[in-house]
């Protein structure tokens, strides 16, 4: 008898030990997602510097409502962030104020399938007080007087110029800023009298300026895509990113800061 309980303890231990490995395997979470399903980990966000203030308020709902995530946003002008990309930098979502530049992203194969999330158009700016006395888009051919543009491959920049040809106008600036933010920062700061920024940095920069409606007849749009880059390290974080720009309430806030429906 005492022979066969030790065969039957012989048994037993196996089993346990199988069992315990079994237990200690269901507890450990798949990387990248939580136990309550939703994915967790961090990601890192390129988006366009006009998109600042609306992705700030994004991204702190989003990690509100995924515990356990973290979103790290690095803003620019959309034909840097594309460069960026194509030389390799280390990111997980494109969000891009031009399908020109979504577009070198998609061709060198780092992204597919970018959706287009919103829409922008222009505004002239002149600081609070407008001290130059300007009243219409006109006035900025006028001699003398400082105007502040983006580079021509930023997308403010190539958006403002296509206003220009709309208008038959030529505008010669004192300055072109490597984006939208310097160059509302050039009208803010009193450097120069005018700017031709999105509306949305005009209604971002509230009392510090005054804004001067472009006729829709000659104004000029640019669209907004994002899309999940192809070499990104936490797929299923970015792809809920993205969702969550698409949702009801990602679009909200896109609303509020002054940005159209795409």
């Amino acid at each position: 008898m005492a022979n066969l309980n030790r065969r039957a303890g012989l048994h037993v231990a196996p089993i346990t030990l199988a069992l315990s490995l079994a237990a200690c395997s269901a507890a450990q979470p798949v990387s990248g997602a939580a136990t309550s399903g939703r994915p967790t980990g961090s990601i890192t966000v390129l988006a366009a510097s006009s998109l600042t203030n609306a992705f700030d308020t994004i991204d702190a709902t989003f990690q509100k409502a995924h515990p356990g995530a973290t979103v790290t946003v690095s803003y620019g002008a959309s034909s840097a962030l594309a460069t960026q990309i194509a030389l390799g930098a280390p990111a997980d979502v494109f969000a891009s104020a031009s399908q020109t530049n979504m577009n070198a992203v998609t061709a060198a194969g780092a992204a597919a399938t970018p959706t287009p999330f919103a829409k922008n158009v222009m505004e002239v700016v002149v600081p609070a007080g407008n001290p130059a006395h300007l009243t219409a888009l006109a006035d900025l051919a006028r001699p003398g007087v400082k105007v502040a543009l983006c580079q021509a491959e930023v997308p403010c920049g190539a958006t403002a110029a296509k206003v220009f040809t709309n208008a038959h106008l030529t505008v010669t600036p004192v300055t072109l800023e490597a984006d939208v933010k310097s160059t509302l920062a050039k009208v803010t700061l009193g450097e120069v009298d005018a700017a031709v920024v999105y509306v949305t940095d005009v209604l971002a920069a509230g009392g510090k300026v005054t804004g001067i409606e472009i006729p829709a007849d000659v104004n000029a749009s640019t669209a907004y895509l994002i899309a999940v880059l192809k070499d990104s390290k936490n797929a299923a974080l970015a792809q809920a990113y993205v969702a969550y720009i698409l949702s009801a309430e990602g679009q909200k806030v896109l609303a509020d800061a002054g940005f159209a429906a795409p």
